[in-house]
């Protein structure tokens, strides 16, 4: 394998000088022979802007070793030069993304076997991208804002073992890629920066995630189908196992972008806690969610301020509505749930705006236990994103259904704290909705 390492093309690595145009000069030669391994090493910090990786590459970052996002905007761009859009009101409210960011980090499109390894750090230098700050939530200044990993239309990527850090919007977002694998990544970022996710898959098909550490706000795995790539159609045949997540919206989220289905998705084998959320559905654009599979999961969640984050707690949410009066609505048709243990400061909510918008879910040899854990009032449901407030005044339930079909509770098993008692409505709440519980 051919070796580019990046010191043998005038980068400092003293944290401070642009070592751009050192790395960009080693994919170059990298390119010009047909691939390779471009090293980042010698135990130093190297300050860069975007840099356009190719086919046959792996960039390798050893241990003790930084690549650190610049402190720059211009140095994000790839091309001609793009502006950042201010925020104008929280995001919370007003998020709509079409997928397609301006400016990059790390950057592929129509490449063939590309990777990221190493045990070093990428650090996305997340405090300049920083705006209104609040004691639970820190907005940023742009939205859409530069996501630190982008890769579009590649096959056969792998990216491993390396440790992520402080990202100022989605770490990791892959576009209408085939054949991913990330396996042994940490990603710590910042739980109170806003829309800093961990692992988007956007129309991505073939993709595993295994054995990976994640703490992020939004979301720490979320499938999306964004507007912006529709060309390459459903989200599907992914497998995610082994993981731990720590999230300040959703550990695992399907959406809210989601102009195409997503199908054959199986979460197994992991461990969510301090979650505002823990499994969401969000189809708000049209596409659909079918043959989705969780089995063997810890869920613990708690609440994280009273407004700022989508979601009340709950364990899993399965929700399906028009983000405004000219979209359409998707259905989740096909859920199941095994062996899902869930300690909780609020219940399962199901809700369809539609009559069978949510239909045929199952849950099986599950458990729930409700605990106050925060202070929040436990009178109210997040339907959010949406036309309007999207907070429903209404006391909390252990499971909710409304527009739903066939949700079948096989050997549920469920429990309170008193105070939880006290301030729960009916312990099931259904309406318009077929909700069977049953022993086997």
């Amino acid at each position: 394998m051919n070796i580019y390492n990046i010191s043998d093309f005038g980068a400092a690595g003293d944290g401070v000088s642009d070592d751009t145009p050192s790395l960009r000069r080693a994919v170059a030669e990298c390119r010009k022979s047909g691939g390779g391994r471009i090293v980042v090493d010698g135990g130093k910090v190297y300050r860069c802007g975007a840099v356009e990786l190719c086919d046959n590459a792996e960039l390798y970052i050893a241990r003790g070793t930084t690549l650190k996002a610049s402190d720059n905007l211009e140095d994000y761009d790839l091309g001609s030069r793009s502006q950042l859009k201010l925020v104008n009101g929280p995001t919370w409210n007003n998020c709509d993304y079409s997928g397609r960011p301006t400016k990059f980090f790390l950057y592929a499109k129509d490449c063939n076997n590309i990777s990221l390894r190493g045990e070093g750090v990428i650090d996305g230098n997340d405090s300049i991208f920083f705006g209104r700050t609040s004691k639970y939530h820190i907005e940023g200044k742009f939205y859409p804002s530069i996501p630190l990993i982008f890769f579009e239309n590649c096959k056969d990527v792998n990216i491993a073992n390396i440790t992520i850090q402080k990202s100022g919007f989605w770490t990791v977002h892959l576009v209408g890629c085939d054949g991913v694998n990330i396996e042994g990544v940490s990603i710590f970022n910042n739980l109170r920066l806003a829309c800093c996710d961990g692992i988007d898959p956007d129309h991505c098909k073939n993709v595993t995630i295994k054995n990976c550490h994640i703490e992020a706000a939004d979301d720490c795995i979320v499938f999306k189908t964004t507007a912006g790539a529709k060309e390459y159609g459903a989200c599907e045949h992914i497998k995610v196992e082994g993981c731990r997540l720590v999230s300040t919206s959703a550990a695992i989220k399907f959406g809210s972008e989601s102009v195409s289905d997503f199908n054959d998705i199986e979460v197994s084998d992991c461990v969510i806690e301090r979650s505002n959320r823990g499994i969401s559905f969000q189809l708000r654009d049209g596409g659909s969610a079918r043959n989705i599979r969780f089995k063997n999961i810890s869920i613990s969640t708690r609440r994280f301020s009273p407004v700022e984050w989508w979601g009340k707690a709950e364990p899993v949410v399965i929700t399906s509505l028009r983000r405004n009066s000219s979209s359409a609505c998707g259905v989740a048709d096909g859920v199941e749930f095994r062996n899902i243990k869930m300690d909780c400061e609020n219940g399962i909510f199901i809700y369809s705006e539609f009559p069978r918008g949510v239909r045929n879910v199952t849950f099986t040899d599950c458990s729930l236990s409700l605990a106050d854990k925060t202070p929040w009032q436990k009178d109210t449901h997040d339907i959010r994103p949406c036309e309007g407030e999207g907070i429903l005044k209404q006391p909390m339930n252990a499971v909710f259904a409304k527009n739903a079909e066939n949700i079948v509770f096989c050997n549920f098993s469920r429990q309170a704290e008193k105070e939880m008692s006290e301030q729960m409505g009916e312990w099931l709440y259904s309406e318009n909705s077929s909700v069977i519980f049953r022993k086997d």
